[in-house]
């Protein structure tokens, strides 16, 4: 069986102020060709269709022609991820078109997505993103009243232990699991290579202190097409553990990484191989840092049509920086003045919208009571934080 593996297609995104619908748009027709080009019979979206839990009209609009022109050529079945809402995406799941399959309900994860080939059935398992505070209880083994752990590693093991249990009644069936959370190599594995890697624009999704979920809660399964991880990635030596990225950079800290789809032949006997198809790059990301003559002579011409992120280290701030620098490169998105050899240069590092919130709200504890917050202070922290990043989400 063939499957196109993709994922974090965030649309209505924007990058830096920057409105990627026209980008967004195309790699939709892409991926359209690509299927029907390779002849894929399963299309997986491991979650972060949209961007937002209450999407514009003009991103809905997208979805529905990429789903309308996917399930031409392929069976099409899409999970939600941190960024959806699962019940707006699940809406009248039930009555959409055949061969198109929104798996957005906790109860239905281990109820699979059966497709038949020649080499017999495969079971499709969607999970959502699973929230800990709001499955913790539903998930928590019967005949019990004690909620699991507040942890993703807890609710993620045991929605795939209630697809194992299901798995063991289909003998011969081989297995996909489509699921959205951060995944790292099990305790077995201590390669550099084998561990997530993550990207600046991948919303935090800690709960307790702690994001991840050990590959191992994964045994048992033939294939597992993860979304998240804004670069693709393996998880773990094996191959069968797999993030395929973002279709496009939403951050400068993902310039240098190739986004791809990921088709996997899955073999009659449960292996699998992998072909990474380069998706198509509407403009390029590229960072330059010198002096502000130096931006200007010439020199980096040649990224006058990426977009940029430009670090200008002259001693002084020049006069009508960001003016000269943005006549000179018209994308340029982003302008910092990084003096280097200033007399009285800062040394507290810039917040921005890649900073980790829980470390600038410990620095800021710093700054104020001269000494580092306690263990309790930063307890503190961290639920106002988790409490307002699951009120902005609630919807």
């Amino acid at each position: 069986m063939r499957i196109l593996h993709t994922s974090d297609w965030h649309l209505g995104r924007t990058l830096h102020g920057v409105d990627l619908h026209e980008h967004q748009q195309a790699f939709v027709d892409h991926l359209v060709g690509l299927v029907s080009e390779r002849a894929i019979d399963v299309v997986v979206v491991a979650g972060d269709v949209y961007d937002r839990a209450v999407p514009a009209v003009p991103s809905v609009r997208l979805l529905g022609r990429a789903l309308a022109g996917l399930t031409e050529h392929a069976t099409v079945i899409v999970t939600p991820g941190n960024h959806d809402s699962a019940v707006r995406l699940g809406f009248a799941a039930e009555l959409m078109r055949p061969g198109l399959h929104l798996r957005a309900s906790v109860d239905l994860l281990d109820e699979p997505v059966v497709v038949d080939d020649p080499d017999g059935p495969v079971a499709f398992y969607g999970l959502p993103y699973l929230d800990p505070d709001s499955v913790r209880r539903s998930l928590a083994p019967g005949g019990t009243d004690e909620p699991l752990a507040r942890s993703h590693a807890a609710v993620v093991g045991a929605a795939m232990q209630r697809v194992r249990d299901d798995l063991a009644g289909r003998p011969g069936t081989r297995s996909v699991v489509v699921a959205h959370a951060f995944v790292v190599a099990g305790p077995a594995s201590d390669r550099e290579a084998d561990h997530a890697e993550r990207s600046e624009s991948e919303r935090d999704i800690r709960v307790g202190g702690v994001d991840s979920v050990p590959s191992t809660a994964f045994d048992g399964v033939d294939y597992v097409a993860l979304g998240h991880l804004h670069g693709a990635q393996r998880v773990g030596p094996s191959g069968r553990l797999r993030y395929s990225g973002s279709p496009l950079a939403f951050s400068f800290g993902e310039r240098n990484q190739v986004k791809s789809s990921t088709i996997v032949e899955l073999a009659a006997d449960g292996s699998v191989s992998v072909d990474l198809v380069p998706a198509p790059v509407p403009r390029r990301l590229a960072e330059v840092t010198d002096t502000l003559d130096a931006l200007l002579d010439g020199r980096y011409d040649a990224l006058r049509d990426a977009w940029l992120r430009v670090f200008v280290t002259d001693p002084v701030h020049p006069e009508r920086l960001y003016t000269r620098v943005a006549e000179h490169f018209p994308h340029a998105l982003a302008i910092h003045h990084t003096p280097v050899g200033a007399l009285d240069a800062p040394t507290l590092a810039p917040v921005t919208a890649e900073s980790d919130p829980i470390e600038v709200a410990a620095d800021f504890v710093a700054f104020a009571s001269g000494g580092a917050p306690s263990e309790a202070e930063l307890a503190v922290v961290r639920g106002a934080y988790e409490a307002a990043r699951a009120s902005e989400t609630s919807e």
